[in-house]
């Protein structure tokens, strides 16, 4: 991976201390780290709980103001309003209005970013439908569970299709189908968007299926940092893989290794599956013999406003702006749209009434072009036929 000239993260000497009443340090929380993430890349930032992750985290987005060192996002400062713009963020834990349903806190969000308003009902629909919550969209968030919470944030973090996407924790709460879900999602974004993603994670096995590079923290300290195959590769010992072999070929094996190199074989072991693996293929088969479940639903299609090319969304953008500044109607607002024509509501209505007369008259209906999808209401159209009676009536 080619670095750019300018990393979508630097920081320098990055130190945060906090102190107590009197200015006393109480915890050096983030101690001389540096720091580097280039664009279009999966970074992975461990360590366990206390090692200043979070801390690291907030000093990024301009939460937090660091004791000694400096930062740089997008090459600018973190608290600038246009670089927040072009970040999405995950927190750990999902502080959302409990009172809100799910698509009242989508809209909440794009209102943020100042997204017009029918691009943020299509933005709202599709991550809705992409994180699985369609059927929930409804409810109130209070009554979500942790998992729940977990999916309308992440739709909440790409509500504005950021540039660098900041996770901490996205997968926690979520079941294995729904964690699955989740690093296709960034790998995804990674690899179709070129989207520049920030992962935080306690679980190892989802940061080394997704990231391309890590640092390890420890006490507030860079312990070590790189590419993530070459961190955990074994150089001194060699694997060789193949089709399942006799015992006596096997032997044969390893008496020439013995004999050519004057080393051992450790271990003949036939390769396992991962969990993750097998139990994703035990549900995927459940739902194909259509058995039935009331937990959540999976996620659906990638929104469509993530999946299109950069270049159509500028276009697409520049259309919605364009739209935004052209004169209302009169009697609307820029955010309410014009009321839709009247015109096939009222040949409805005269054809219905014509219908009527001629039943009345005892004429032959007029075939119509297609049939009907549904059984039309017949006192609905008695009751409109009577109101267009009386209402021609007076001047006939």
């Amino acid at each position: 991976m080619v670095a750019t000239a300018v990393p979508v993260v630097q920081a320098v000497g990055l130190t945060k201390a906090f102190k107590d009443f009197w200015h006393r340090q109480r915890v050096l929380a983030v101690d001389r780290l540096d720091l580097d993430i280039h664009a279009n890349e999966v970074f992975g930032l461990l360590g366990p709980n206390g090692s200043g992750k979070t801390t690291t985290i907030k000093m990024l987005l301009g939460l937090l103001y660091p004791t000694r060192g400096r930062i740089g996002v997008f090459g600018r400062p973190p608290t600038d309003v246009a670089v927040k713009a072009r970040i999405g963020y995950l927190p750990e834990e999902s502080y959302l209005y409990r009172f809100l349903n799910a698509r009242e806190t989508l809209d909440f969000y794009g209102r943020l970013f100042r997204i017009p308003r029918p691009e943020r009902r299509r933005r709202v629909d599709q991550l809705l439908e992409m994180v699985g919550l369609a059927g929930e969209a409804r409810r109130r968030i209070g009554e979500y569970s942790k998992g729940m919470a977990r999916r309308i944030g992440l739709a909440q973090a790409l509500i504005n299709d950021p540039a660098l996407l900041i996770l901490d924790e996205p997968t926690t709460g979520l079941d294995p189908i729904g964690t699955r879900e989740i690093k296709d999602l960034i790998l995804f974004l990674n690899r179709e968007k070129r989207k520049t993603i920030l992962l935080c994670s306690h679980l190892l096995a989802d940061v080394e299926d997704v990231c391309q590079r890590v640092t390890v923290l420890y006490g507030g300290r860079r312990q070590a940092m790189g590419d993530i195959r070459e961190l955990l590769s074994q150089r001194d010992l060699t694997q060789i893989t193949t089709e399942r072999l006799e015992p006596s070929t096997i032997e044969e094996i390893r008496r020439l290794i013995e004999r050519l190199e004057g080393k051992s074989v450790l271990s003949v072991t036939a390769p396992s599956d991962k969990l993750e693996s097998f139990f994703l293929r035990i549900v995927r088969e459940a739902r194909q013999a259509r058995l039935r479940t009331s937990g959540a639903a999976s996620g659906g299609q990638i929104a469509d406003f993530l999946a299109s090319g950069s270049a159509e969304g500028e276009a697409l953008i520049a259309s919605l702006v364009t739209a935004s500044t052209r004169p209302a109607p009169a009697g609307t607002t820029p955010e309410t749209p014009a009321p839709p024509p009247e015109e096939p509501a009222r040949e409805v209505i005269d054809e219905l009434v014509a219908g009527a007369r001629r039943s009345a008259e005892g004429s032959p209906p007029e075939e119509s072009p297609a049939p009907q999808a549904a059984e039309a209401d017949t006192g609905v159209i008695d009751d409109l036929v009577r109101r267009a009676q009386e209402r021609r009536a007076p001047g006939e």
